[in-house]
């Protein structure tokens, strides 16, 4: 069988105070019906970036539901997850020659994963992204039961080799979900449904913090708390611009010379470039003493992640492709100002004023920085805006009612 993750305990019942009683009652309501249904989700990883970090937040709230859901994970040589990771990308436009050789291998894997996975035993089953996405195609049976994709990327220009490839076994499942519609590739003949992403506020990244504790966590990191610190966490991906990140720190550190830089990423195992990239940003921070880079593999965990999200001045998530960014919504939940790239699911986020502080450029974010850094009045404001916008849109009941509803209608039919 395939790898079980364990999931810990939540209580939907946290969010009856910030969404309201009759809301949360309407989702137990929604769940009820669908009881007795077996779920199995499946993705390549159960740690780092936001795919594993949605599941480990939602299975655990949908579990309290009285749904009966599963987390599972395929396996993998580490060429596999090289070959996924240029997959993955190549899906959002980088390029790629996706050799005879790659997709021998590519589906051998999932050959191998088909063999170790018990589908009969499952009402739904739930896909998510490219690494597992052809396991439909090698299912002997699917004995009745309805088969989800999840993309969690912008696959709006798609390399064309890598997406013809892919395309006939998504086409084979019964629905495909999205984070926006621009991201559904124009040729994809499928049954689509739009969901964006939420965060859950009762974890340990986003739960509320003794007042003391966020200041604490970046004193003992080495920070000095006296000055200003700009944040990014997110994984050491070149779609995150962390080296522009750098760049725009070095602008604002011209007009305001005791700015501090924190960057904070994910290295996860199917994610074999993420620590070339790592290395990369390393030999940046070593040269500065106002630079500091800090990753899970160095005990920087959810707790600690939190607490310097609330403690920094300003957070930036200068993506120039994004799936959605989960990261952005966290910081906003936590009141705090946020310049962040114009891309995908972050315009999602960041709508009516908060538009304002959507950057283009390296230059654009050093601008927008030095405005927030240069008027507590105007990071105060944004902050109110941003955690009102994800109180309202992004967090995790809603999340979970938009699916339940697709898997409610799939069933019945």
């Amino acid at each position: 069988m395939l790898q079980q993750v364990s999931m810990g305990y939540k209580d939907i019942k946290t969010y009856e105070p910030i969404m309201g009683t009759q809301y949360i009652d309407e989702l137990k309501e929604l769940a009820n019906k669908l009881k007795g249904l077996r779920i199995l989700y499946i993705n390549s990883t159960p740690f780092g970036g936001g795919v594993a970090e949605l599941l480990s937040a939602y299975l655990p709230l949908m579990i309290d539901l009285g749904i009966d859901a599963e987390w599972r994970i395929i396996y993998g040589d580490k060429y596999f997850f090289s070959v996924t990771k240029k997959m993955h990308n190549a899906l959002q436009g980088a390029p790629l020659s996706l050799t005879q050789h790659l997709r021998e291998h590519y589906l051998g894997n999932i050959m191998a994963n088909v063999e170790k996975l018990d589908a009969e035993n499952y009402d739904v089953v739930i896909v998510n992204d490219p690494q597992p996405a052809a396991l439909l195609s090698f299912i002997k049976s699917k004995n009745g039961s309805k088969w989800i994709w999840r993309a969690h990327i912008d696959m709006s220009s798609p390399n064309p080799q890598v997406w013809q490839f892919l395309k006939p076994h998504i086409e084979k499942y019964d629905a495909a979900i999205f984070t926006m519609k621009e991201f559904i590739p124009k040729d994809l003949k499928a049954r689509t449904a739009i969901i964006p992403p939420a965060i859950d506020v009762s974890n340990t990244k986003n739960m509320d913090l003794p007042p003391y504790l966020p200041r604490a966590v970046l004193k003992n990191s080495g920070v000095d708390i006296s000055h200003p610190v700009i944040l990014q966490v997110s994984r050491f991906d070149p779609w995150k611009d962390p080296l522009g990140v750098i760049e725009s720190y070095r602008l604002v550190k011209q007009e305001i010379p005791e700015v501090q830089l924190v960057l904070v990423g994910a290295l996860a195992q199917d994610d074999p470039e993420g620590w070339a990239m790592y290395g990369t940003i390393n030999r940046e921070a070593v040269k500065d003493p106002d630079m500091y880079l800090f990753t899970n593999q160095t005990s920087t965990g959810s707790l600690e992640v939190n607490a310097l999200q609330r403690a920094c001045d300003v957070v930036i998530q200068k993506s120039i492709r994004e799936g959605f960014g989960l990261v952005v919504s966290e910081a906003l939940w936590k009141a705090k100002p946020v310049v962040a790239g114009r891309a995908g699911g972050i315009k999602l986020q960041m709508t009516g004023k908060l538009e304002d502080f959507l950057i283009d450029s390296t230059e654009d974010a050093a601008k927008k920085i030095v405005q927030f850094l240069e008027s507590p009045q105007l990071m105060e404001e944004y902050g109110a805006l941003g955690r009102e916008n994800v109180r309202k849109n992004f967090l995790m009941p809603r999340y979970i009612k938009e699916e339940l509803e697709l898997i409610a209608d799939l069933v019945k039919a």
